[in-house]
């Protein structure tokens, strides 16, 4: 679904401190299949999540998405591109604190037009599929890690996306939350979704519900590759 060609990710390029996060990446990641990348803090990880998910350019080599070169299409089609095809969970969740739940969950809609009637519904549904439809009206400020990581996941999943983009998703959470959200994961494969995930936990790294795991050092792949 996914293929990477050569990939290159230099920061501070042509300064002093110049640095080069990806180097000569080729990857294809499988679509309806959970692929973690993992490796210690420094390894690329992010960066090449980043770059998977249109978040960020190369800077030498091709991203495909279901064989379109994506890599060199400007900005604004980026955007939409982002808008239809992913969702995102990020690792301190990125709620915005001072809204409710639902409203945190229906942000990401707006700009496709839907009736507020229709995207009301569609958010409560996501909620209540998480568990969380009693918690809708709560400011996320007061909800718990775990009801704050199930907003950020019914946020990521309002657009209907095909892949779903999780960045250190149990970073912040104990065992239980963590094996909670492993149960979400696999029920996001049910569904049909895409999963590409950073982890340095073994929970997750180790769990059978990742399909892949790609690992990463220096830049490189280490293990994973293809």
């Amino acid at each position: 679904m996914i293929e990477l060609d050569d990939i290159h990710k230099a920061f501070n390029q042509g300064q002093p401190n110049e640095y080069w996060a990806l180097s000569g990446i080729n990857l294809k990641v499988a679509a309806r299949q959970v692929t973690a990348f993992s490796g210690p803090s420094g390894s690329g990880k992010t960066t090449l999540l980043t770059v998977l998910a249109c978040l960020a350019r190369p800077t030498r080599g091709r991203v495909r998405l279901c064989d379109e070169d994506v890599s060199g299409l400007p900005e604004r089609f980026l955007t939409e591109i982002r808008r239809r095809t992913f969702g995102f969970v990020f690792q301190q969740f990125n709620l915005v604190r001072g809204l409710s739940a639902l409203d945190n969950v229906m942000l990401p809609a707006y700009p496709l037009g839907l009736p507020y009637g229709q995207l009301r519904e569609k958010a409560e549904s996501q909620l209540a599929g998480l568990d969380l439809g009693h918690r809708r009206d709560a400011r996320v400020e007061w909800l718990s890690g775990g009801e704050q990581q199930r907003v950020a996941i019914a946020r990521a999943l309002i657009n209907d996306p095909e892949v779903v983009i999780a960045d250190e998703p149990t970073a912040n959470l104990d065992t239980a939350l963590s094996r909670q959200f492993l149960d979400i994961l696999s029920r996001l494969i049910d569904e049909g979704r895409t999963v590409v995930l950073t982890s340095h936990d073994p929970l997750v790294v180790e769990s059978s519900v990742v399909d892949r795991v790609v690992r990463l050092r220096d830049g490189h792949l280490v293990d994973g590759a293809g």
